[in-house]
């Protein structure tokens, strides 16, 4: 049986030698097996990472998809049709949600049976996180799969998420990567979702520079994919 009781815990320590502080107020609470690393459980972290990224490719695919559809001649079919573009542009980002919102899930129940065991708040504040901010890359997905064509669009996508995933901080905390890349990591889409999916395990609260990412990638995705979309659907 597991034990309930913390292997290590530490409350506030501070450390100086002379006038350099070495450490300053860390709190930290251990389990027995647990490895932790920077402060941070390792698998609890590397868990929820693996959901951001599984949602980022889940949402991404579902919207990419558009591309073939837009091979096929769809997009111009739709101006015979009564379904409004506003209600097709809904119905992709619908599914491409429901798809990450699956990813996110089956990401945790593996999590959970590898033996990642975190408090139930942090499981249902980090999954709503990485669910809700994969709406950036349902965007993205949009707006990719009008601007390239269909055999072309997952050979784009694929590479692009592997690289914003690596310059992001989603898989190594910022402060490992030297000072360059964790400013360029602020700017990337993934840092905002990657951040805010973590808070609740990290303890470190909601950025409002985090939140502002996601806001400002999804508007510039959404606007983006908005306007090749009437492009695309004007052509005759």
């Amino acid at each position: 049986m597991t034990s309930t009781h913390p292997a290590v815990e530490l409350n506030g320590l501070t450390k100086t030698f002379g006038a350099v502080t070495a450490v300053d107020g860390l709190s930290l609470r251990v389990r027995p097996g647990e490895v932790v690393a920077y402060g941070r459980p390792v698998t609890a972290y590397v868990m929820i990472s693996l959901a951001v990224y599984a949602a980022m490719v889940a949402t991404t695919s579902a919207g990419g998809a558009v591309a073939t559809e837009r091979a096929l001649g769809w997009s111009r079919q739709l101006r015979l049709t009564p379904l409004r573009p506003p209600a097709y542009v809904a119905t992709k980002l619908i599914t491409a949600m429901t798809l990450g919102l699956l990813a996110v899930v089956v990401e945790f129940l593996v999590g959970a049976a590898a033996g990642v065991r975190i408090p139930a708040y942090v499981w249902l504040l980090a999954g709503l996180a990485a669910w809700l901010g994969s709406l950036v890359f349902a965007a993205f997905g949009l707006f990719m799969g009008y601007l390239v064509p269909a055999e072309n669009v997952m050979q784009f996508i694929g590479p692009i998420l592997a690289v914003l995933a690596m310059f992001g901080g989603l898989f190594v905390p910022l402060e490992v990567l030297p000072e360059v890349l964790q400013h360029v990591a602020r700017f990337t889409p993934v840092y905002g979702m990657g951040e805010l999916s973590r808070a609740p395990l990290t303890g470190e609260g909601v950025s409002m520079a985090a939140v502002a990412n996601i806001a400002c990638w999804a508007l510039v995705f959404g606007v983006g994919a908005a306007r090749l979309f009437r492009r695309d659907t004007a052509r005759v």
